[in-house]
């Protein structure tokens, strides 16, 4: 190591002392990088270093473009901003003093900074500290940071074309806003090898978002002073206590007109004009500018996103033939023509689904509701929820490929996690009062006891389990109500004549579910907005000791209570309602007070297929409301001044202050949104096939949605690297394999299929039409004398002696009264058979074809390879001519033999 990269990191270490001579954890992993940092009379000037300026002192704003990203100098790049309010306050002292020490350490660190007077801010009330990281702090962190720089333009042939770009060409992006750059070979950054990069200027040399990260990981680790005998370090903990009100990178323009200085790239404005406007939905993304911009962990959401858009198509198309064969094929069902058929249907009279209040009714009234329950109850059904099975896992298996060749394109092949991820938390080291030693690095580490973490374990599990009882309790409610509303909504529709002409299509049963499905919605999003705050505070109270653990533990937490509150509804349509209903004279009660509910005649399917809708539907719409329409409130809501006063007097970094941030969790709200909407089309597809058609058409608008907020409504979050999706994989590989499960269920139990495919191959009656006489067949016989005085119906005006109802039993004359028949075990035992049979069909093709399809490219594969070789010989050739030129130079420890070694290593690694 050079005897400049010795001093920077000495600077650092002496930086993060604490007052009792301990080092903090963040600058203990930079020990091996470093270069010289100029202190802030070394390499700035006194105004160039103001951390206060008088208030006499006044800047003309006129002289500086609105837009300008550049010190006052117009040379010096804005990387970072800070912003406070001087308020005098109790507490305005300390914020002052802590102010003074960390921008003083900042300037130690070798950043330099300018500040801007509250009296040039717009509102009077706000000063704007503007930080510029120098080349030497550049180079020194990107070594810190392992950054990959370009060495060598890449030399591997592009693929073969495509026959079908021709056929593409309209949803392509302009070449030069696909790849604004060049592709090239790239290798870590190393000081002392600067003449190996393809270094063309230094002041663009690291892109913007680069810049941002590296003093974005400066900020995160500049101690601040001692307070209460313990370590402070880090601008988060500035910004918790209001020491800074904000600090964030700026965006390089306004997002609808190019920056006037020809030195910005004005990419904010391409991305806007080219990815983030509706108008533009049919086009491909730009996924590199998204990367340069924004940085890998934004770009590879938005890389899942689009992929996962693409691959809904398929889905979306097949489940839209499934419905137009539901629709085609409805005439032709036999089961709804006997339904509607007055000589059959109308003939046949059914118990009263409610104690006491309901009256008998003919099977004929539920006409409407059979046949449109024929859409989504027919073979195809079976046939879309086996493809979904696969589909999911080519999903999911060509997704890994995808990901592979984004991980070699975007620099990411030996990537493990960011340090900072990997980091111990600042809010671990302030709670921490213990600390132990770390047997890897031998240096004393903050720990909890075991004693603690089992404890807060126990009320974090606690509380998460009251929650999840809490949803349960809800949906019991939503039941309950289902129950109990049921008897008013049949006697009024029963007796108010206005509802009589569409009766048919609305009836009992369906506008009590409608409405429960409503309620159910409106809880959802109640029990919601309160459990997410109460996700953060059991996370927070946990303690967990890296940023990837946090989030690790916030994701799992979030989804269980996500899962079980956005499906359990539907799981209990599916699964229990009409399950456990009983016989008339013997029903079973929930509290013994309320019945259970039964299915429409023809089935529960058309019940799930409704709560299905409604809940998916209105989280997509209630979301996108979210996403965009509050966002943009705001924003005009906190610009509604700045549009009296002239334009060149609202800078570039006041027009970012008043956005909204982007916190640490912004995407994670993002992929939750689309986890949970990936269940809706998995876990219960085969009860709605037009399921992926909605996803589809809410996802090609939730991509232009996110991008125009991210690009016009939001600051620029700070870069970050990820080279994966994250637990979120995990979660979803999860969802694919419970999926098969839950829809063989659904086809097995909810609905019709498996009783229709057993009376048609065993109890047929009528060999020229196997299905004719199914209805009947389904409906036992019940003799209304049986009823307890309890149950029977108030009225019989017609005086009729039996009805029917939806099960296999013995009729009221047979020695095995009201008992199950054999035709119910045989259609138990054909459900059970199925669901075995469907499982394991499907998983076998699923682990065949996860396993004929490879993670990672061929093509990818070689060019990681031919990377690696060609790093490795220009590195070498590199060393071989340093030794060269130190035996010309005579340097004595220039052997003859290290110079063997080297040529050896080279010829080596050419056979490798």
């Amino acid at each position: 190591m050079n005897r400049l990269g010795k001093k920077a990191n000495e600077t650092l270490i002496e930086m993060a002392l604490s007052a009792d001579g301990e080092e903090c954890n963040g600058p203990e992993t930079i020990s091996t990088a470093g270069s010289e940092i100029p202190s802030s009379s070394e390499g700035l000037n006194s105004t160039e270093t103001t951390l206060l300026i008088p208030e006499h002192q006044v800047i003309d704003k006129r002289h500086q473009s609105k837009d300008s990203i550049f010190f006052r100098d117009g040379v010096r790049r804005i990387d970072f901003v800070l912003s406070y309010v001087d308020d005098l306050n109790k507490e305005w002292e300390k914020k002052l003093e802590r102010r003074k020490e960390f921008e003083s350490n900042l300037q130690k660190a070798g950043l330099e900074l300018e500040t801007e007077d509250k009296k040039e801010s717009e509102d009077g009330k706000i000063f704007f500290v503007k930080i510029h990281a120098p080349w030497e702090v550049l180079i020194t962190y990107a070594e810190v940071l392992n950054i990959k720089v370009p060495i060598r333009e890449n030399d591997i042939p592009p693929m073969v074309e495509n026959p079908l770009d021709c056929v593409l060409f309209p949803l392509r992006l302009p070449e030069k806003v696909m790849h604004p750059e060049p592709d090239y070979f790239t290798a870590p950054f190393s000081k002392d090898k600067q003449e190996l990069y393809l270094i063309n200027d230094e002041s663009t040399f690291f892109s913007p978002s680069m810049r941002n990260r590296i003093v974005n990981y400066i900020l995160t680790r500049c101690p601040y002073g001692t307070e209460e005998g313990k370590k402070k370090f880090g601008i988060k903990r500035l910004l918790n206590n209001g020491t800074y009100t904000a600090a964030y990178p700026l965006h390089d323009c306004q997002y609808w007109k190019k920056a006037s200085d020809p030195n910005c790239d004005s990419e904010r404005y391409t991305l806007y004009m080219e990815w983030a406007r509706f108008l533009r939905f049919y086009k491909e993304q730009p996924l590199v500018l998204i990367r340069k911009y924004y940085g890998e962990k934004i770009g590879i959401y938005f890389a899942w996103l689009g992929f996962y858009t693409e691959m809904l198509f398929l889905a979306a198309v097949v489940g839209l033939i499934c419905f137009l064969y539901g629709l085609f094929t409805m005439d032709e069902n036999m089961s709804s023509k006997e339904i509607c058929d007055p000589a059959i249907g109308g003939e046949i009279i059914m118990c009263p689904l409610c104690d006491r209040d309901c009256e008998y009714w003919r099977l004929n009234t539920t006409c409407e509701s059979s046949q449109y329950s024929h859409l989504f109850d027919n073979v195809a059904t079976l046939f879309f929820a086996i493809f979904m099975g696969i589909w999911v896992t080519l999903f999911l298996e060509f997704w890994k490929r995808r990901q592979a060749r984004l991980k070699y394109e975007w620099d990411l092949v030996d990537f493990e996690e960011e340090q900072q991820q990997l980091q111990l938390r600042p809010e671990y080291e302030a709670k921490c009062t213990q600390k132990k030693k770390n047997p890897v690095t031998q240096e004393m580490e903050p720990y909890i006891p075991l004693t603690s973490q089992a404890v807060r374990f126990c009320i974090s599990g606690a509380t998460v389990l009251f929650w999840v009882s809490l949803i349960i309790a809800s949906m019991i409610a939503v039941i309950v109500y289902r129950l109990a509303v049921y008897a008013a909504f049949a006697s009024l529709m029963e007796n108010t004549q206005t509802l009589q002409p569409i009766s048919g299509v609305l009836t009992p049963q369906l506008a009590t579910s409608v409405t429960a499905s409503c309620l159910n919605f409106v809880i959802i999003m109640i029990l919601n907005f309160f459990y997410e705050r109460i996700a953060i505070w059991i996370t927070d109270m946990e303690i967990p000791r890296t940023h990837m653990e946090y989030e690790n533990r916030l994701t799992m937490k979030m989804f269980l209570f996500q899962f079980v509150n956005y499906y359990s509804s539907c799981f209990y349509v599916a699964f229990f309602k009409g399950k456990f209903v009983g016989y008339p004279g013997a029903y079973t009660y929930m509290f013994n007070r309320w019945r259970n509910e039964e299915c429409d005649p023809a089935g529960c399917l058309i019940e799930l297929t409704t709560q299905l809708t409604i809940v998916m539907a209105g989280k997509q719409i209630w979301g996108n409301i979210q996403e965009a329409i509050v966002p943009w409130i705001c924003n005009w809501w906190g610009r509604r001044k700045a549009r009296n006063n002239p334009e060149n007097l609202y800078s570039r970094w006041e027009q970012d202050h008043d956005l909204q941030t982007f916190g640490a969790l912004g995407l994670f709200y993002e992929y939750l949104e689309m986890v949970i909407q990936f269940g809706f089309i998995t876990l219960f597809v085969a009860s709605f096939p037009l399921a992926p058609l909605l996803a589809l058409m809410n996802n090609i608008l939730e991509i232009r949605v996110d991008s125009w907020k991210l690009t016009t409504q939001y600051r620029r979050p700070v870069a970050a690297k990820a080279h994966s999706i994250g637990v979120w994989q995990e979660i979803l590989n999860g969802m694919a394999i419970l999926s098969v499960v839950t829809n063989a269920f659904i086809v097995a139990f909810t609905s019709d299929m498996i009783p229709r495919l057993v009376y048609y191959y065993a109890y047929f009656e009528n060999e020229h039409s196997p299905m004719s006489g199914y209805i009947n067949n389904s409906l036992s016989v019940f003799l209304i004398s049986d009823f307890p005085e309890e149950n029977k119906p108030k009225e019989n005006p017609e005086n009729f002696v039996i009805c029917r109802y939806r099960d296999y039993r013995y009729p009221p004359d047979h020695e095995k009264k009201y008992m199950h028949t054999m035709q119910f075990w045989h259609i138990l035992a054909a459900k059970l058979a199925f669901i075995i049979i469907m499982e394991h069909v499907v998983f076998i093709v699923k682990f065949f074809v996860a396993w004929m399809i490879p993670d990672v490219p061929a093509d990818v594969k070689a060019k990681i390879k031919r990377e690696k070789y060609l790093t490795q010989k220009i590195l070498h050739e590199y060393e071989l001519e340093k030794l060269k030129e130190r035996l010309c130079q005579g340097d004595t420890r220039a052997t003859e033999k290290e110079f063997m070694a080297t040529e050896g290593r080279m010829e080596l690694s050419r056979a490798m």
